[in-house]
Formats: C-alpha cells, sequence, structure tokens
C-alpha cells in the first residue's frame, strides 16, 4: 500500500527553527516541532542540533501517521542578509535519516525586489 503524502514547512532563522507538517492542500497541520521544544538552552534553539532533534521528532509524529513521503518547503532568513540559515539543511539530512523519503526540495525565502538598502555605504566594508 502506497502511504501519504505531506508538506513539510521548515522556517528557519538565527534564533529558532519551527518545522510543520500539513497536509498537501497546506490548509490542515499534521504535526509541529519548534527548536526550543527540544533544547533546554534558548541560545541553542536556531543551532544545527536544535533542527536534527526536531527533524527526528517530526519524522516520529510522521511515522505514526502513516505518512511516508514529504515534500520539503525551506525558508530562511530573508531580507538583504544571506539566504541560508544554518538550520535547515541540518533539518533536511536528518529527515533522509531518519528514513522520510523525500519527493522534492524548495525554497520559498521571500527574495525582496528592491528591499532596504545593504550596511556597508556606498563603497563597501573597508577592510
Amino acid at each position: 500500500m502506497m502511504g501519504h503524502k505531506a508538506i513539510l514547512h521548515i522556517f528557519s532563522t538565527y534564533n529558532n527553527v519551527l518545522i510543520t507538517a500539513t497536509d498537501l492542500t497546506g490548509a490542515e497541520t499534521l504535526a509541529k516541532v519548534s527548536g526550543g521544544q527540544v533544547t533546554k538552552k534558548g541560545s541553542d534553539a536556531g543551532g544545527q542540533f536544535a533542527a536534527t532533534r526536531a527533524a527526528e521528532r517530526i519524522a516520529e509524529m510522521l511515522s505514526e501517521k502513516e505518512f511516508d513521503q514529504v515534500i520539503v518547503k525551506y525558508r530562511g532568513a530573508g531580507g538583504n542578509r544571506s539566504h541560508s540559515a544554518p538550520g535547515a539543511t541540518a533539518a533536511i539530512r536528518a529527515l533522509t535519516r531518519a528514513g522520510v523519503q523525500i519527493t522534492r526540495i524548495e525554497d520559498v525565502t521571500p527574495i525582496p525586489t528592491d528591499g532596504t538598502k545593504k550596511k556597508g555605504g556606498r563603497r563597501g566594508r573597508r577592510v
């Protein structure tokens, strides 16, 4: 029998990692885990270790509900800074290790069309 498919939304900032599993429409939430739920120290909630633990826990929750395939949509810290917060890649790696079949990985980080001015001035940061 073929299992069910879910969408996994990974929102990764420098302070926390939020992982939400929804059905294919995205309307119904199946499970939610944050980095703060799996670590003791608040400052560790945004790191790779917290993302790995959160991904393991969400994989466990999905297997209980008989979901074996997921579409991963990750969203990093947007704005005029770099788009890769550290938790997203660690979470995806942990999901594959936990035996979840990932069918597609999408980057849904909002990219500003104009946005605010980068820091550093007209001639950039001089070192």
